[in-house]
């Protein structure tokens, strides 16, 4: 059987210790040299950046987050273990773990290590699909003769050289498509190393819950349940036609990704849906004032953005968290694209008056989807909305000054609020 050694990165032919350097950690499959679809996901990926820049803290439960109010960001292992998780409240995650030490995120380090990380992928395949900071899709088909080495070995060296030169462990899943491969990069976190392949698909599939399912959020999951879906198996024994009439679309995609059949390519480059920003509060809040400034600053964020990137949006979207945590969401489809600040907050202030009696808010966020080219967009805001045009030309006059002096060098009354 195939086996080679994590640590030293030599073919072996003992199943036990790698008679090379007697590390325990030997890898063996039978179609160990045959598989070349990979997901590689950091472990842990900003708490470990964390520790590995404040030694004091690497033995310790560190959560990464943004104070009391906000939520969690990620966890080390140690806080995991007591039940703290990414996107749990602050407070219950403290609850669970009072002893953890919190640290609020630094996003830039954050960048700064991933693109390091992006480099070292590329140097084994220039097919690489990013789907965060710290986790990728890497398609090495065709590069055994390049490196002289299967793509197993290659992934191997990738996070042996991650952990050696930057500090950062990582984990693989390695098979025949994306969504066994991401699968598999989570069956042995930490510093994992996982192979699904053709023939031991469907066996390993059948027992696994459908939390599994990559795409499957807690309402579909609920949804599934309450039908008696609870694991691949049951999926299985589904016929298509039915799932597809109780779940729509999704219904065909869970008929496949149950038989682990996933068609999609490694793409290097995901289009952009959304451009958003939004901001959780120190104290839940109903000061319309107080929202209505946000509102202006937010929008301002996803309008530069959007000039920034090249987008217009023909969806402007709502987005607040009550007191209780529970979650609403308004959208208006424009007649045109826009990517001004102005109309993007006019409708956004619109949307926030239809739900103000919910308030207090904990949270507010504001985003622009369906997303274009700008070389439409604002075109006809004179016909739209009296003196819309006039905003217009002096938001973009405001946009001038800002880029020749600075984002501050020019503000509204209303930002300052």
């Amino acid at each position: 059987m195939p086996a080679f050694c994590r640590d030293c990165l030599n073919v072996c032919k003992s199943k036990l210790r790698c008679e090379h350097c007697a590390s325990p950690r030997v890898l063996k499959h039978p179609e160990l040299f045959e598989l070349s679809i990979a997901h590689m996901d950091c472990d842990a990926f900003y708490a470990s950046i964390e520790k590995r820049d404040n030694p004091d803290i690497a033995d310790k439960p560190v959560i990464v987050g943004g104070g009391k109010r906000g939520v969690v960001s990620t966890a080390c292992y140690i806080a995991r273990i007591n039940g703290v998780h990414s996107a749990m409240p602050m407070f219950k995650a403290l609850k669970l773990c009072p002893d953890a030490v919190v640290v609020p995120p630094r996003m830039d380090i954050y960048v700064k290590v991933s693109r390091q990380i992006k480099k070292f992928m590329s140097e084994l395949s220039p097919m690489i699909e990013p789907l965060s900071l710290d986790e990728a899709f890497i398609d090495l088909t065709g590069t055994e003769k390049l490196h002289g080495a299967p793509p197993a070995i290659m992934l191997a060296r990738l996070v042996k050289r991650m952990e050696d030169e930057i500090g950062i462990s990582g984990s693989i899943g390695l098979s025949h498509n994306k969504f066994l491969a991401k699968l598999a990069s989570d069956l042995d976190k930490p510093r994992g190393f996982s192979i699904i392949s053709q023939r031991e698909t469907l066996d390993l599939l059948a027992p696994l819950p459908i939390k599994k399912i990559w795409g499957a959020g807690p309402v579909l999951q609920r949804k599934l349940q309450s039908d008696g879906i609870r694991t691949f198996a049951d999926l299985r024994r589904r016929d298509l036609k039915v799932l597809v009439k109780r779940y729509g679309t999704m219904g065909n995609r869970l008929w496949h990704l149950a038989r682990g059949l996933d068609h999609r390519s490694i793409t290097t480059r995901e289009p952009v849906k959304t451009i958003s920003k939004e901001i959780t509060f120190f104290e839940d809040t109903s000061d319309t004032d107080l929202l209505d400034g946000h509102l202006w600053r937010l929008a301002e964020k996803v309008s530069d953005r959007c000039k920034a990137r090249n987008y217009a949006g023909k969806t402007v979207n709502l987005k607040v968290k009550k007191a209780d945590f529970k979650l609403l969401t308004r959208s208006i489809t424009l007649n045109e694209p826009t990517q001004m600040t102005d109309r993007i907050y006019t409708n956004v202030r619109q949307m926030l008056n239809s739900i103000i009696d919910n308030a207090p808010f904990r949270l507010i966020g504001v985003g622009i989807s369906h997303l274009t080219k700008p070389e439409d967009a604002d075109q006809f805001m004179d016909l739209l909305e009296q003196d819309a045009a006039k905003r217009a030309k002096a938001e973009r006059a405001t946009d001038t000054i800002r880029k020749r002096f600075g984002k501050d060098s020019i503000l509204k009354g209303r930002s300052l609020r």
